[in-house]
């Protein structure tokens, strides 16, 4: 009887995109297609320390000693994989999806097995053709150590985990996960985006509060330089204030932006009815429509 222990490992999880439509138009061609395609991911899952455990129809399951060195492998694989799928028809193109989750996991044999192992895959199916999708444990690991950008996609849910897992999309050169297959046939290799490296997100959400606040500061000097009695500066700054909560939730990667936008929104209207306070608080009645579509959302998501 094989021996079963546990371990903590990165676990890569990959299938290709429409592949029943692919098998459907072209069985013999497809599957030689996937045997090249499926060829050149192992040898650069190897080149970068980790392991093939598993294959079956589309899909493949690898396991790295190393989170930075398993995204290194999934950037290396999509951007290989896009050069090959260059040459071929845009229907014609082979696109994986790739989902990479650090995860404590049941080994037995050669397998693996567990909540690790379900949570790549479930990564994996949400990513778009041709992207990334890794968990908030590999993100951690990661965020400083690989040329590449990282967008929040908010929690993911996972069938029979509890909590809801938050996943990044992996930003590769210029381009996005979400790219189309054309735009995926020309990702840029890492050594090609440090080369030109992109301006951090965070940097330019900061310049623009910055100048909202100049820009504020010259609401209030006009105002009290052409005082006639009414302070009416406090709509522009709201406006202003608006506008960069707005900013500074979009450039944040560790948080709900779609939550935090809507808590934006709210704070907002009480800020207009405080503002334009005549003895009665409105504000509630929106505020109201609104929790009312959020719960309803809520209860029919999928």
């Amino acid at each position: 009887m094989s021996e079963t222990r546990r371990k903590l490992t990165t676990i890569f999880s990959a299938d290709v995109q429409d592949y029943s439509r692919l098998m459907g138009a072209d069985e013999e061609g497809t599957l030689a297609m996937l045997k090249r395609y499926r060829d050149a991911m192992s040898r650069l899952i190897g080149s970068h320390g980790g392991r093939v455990i598993n294959t079956w129809g589309d899909g493949l399951i690898a396991e790295f000693p190393s989170v930075v060195e398993a995204v290194r492998a999934a950037v290396d694989v999509q951007n290989e994989l896009a050069g090959m799928n260059a040459a071929r028809p845009a229907d014609g193109r082979m696109l994986f999806r790739i989902g990479i989750n650090l995860g404590d996991v049941i080994v037995d044999g050669d397998d693996i097995y567990g909540d690790g192992v379900n949570v790549a895959a479930r990564l994996q199916a949400s990513a778009a053709a041709g992207g990334i999708v890794i968990s908030n444990t590999v993100y951690d690991q990661v965020r400083n150590k690989v040329a590449v950008g990282f967008e929040f996609l908010g929690p993911l849910a996972v069938k029979n985990i509890e909590d809801a897992v938050p996943s990044y999309a992996v930003r590769i050169g210029d381009d996005t996960a979400a790219a189309s297959p054309t735009a995926a046939a020309i990702i840029q290799h890492p050594a090609a985006a440090q080369t030109k490296p992109r301006q951090p997100p965070g940097v330019r959400a900061r310049r623009i509060p910055a100048l909202l606040a100049v820009a504020a500061v010259a609401v209030v000097a006009i105002n009290l330089l052409t005082w006639d009695g009414v302070f009416w500066a406090p709509w522009p700054l709201l406006a202003f204030a608006f506008l960069a909560a707005m900013i500074w939730v979009r450039a944040q990667n560790r948080i709900d932006k779609r939550l935090a936008g809507f808590s934006v929104v709210v704070l907002g209207i009480i800020a207009i009815n405080v503002l334009s306070w005549q003895g009665t608080f409105w504000a509630v009645w929106p505020l109201l429509a609104m929790a009312v579509v959020g719960s309803v959302r809520w209860l029919t998501r999928r």
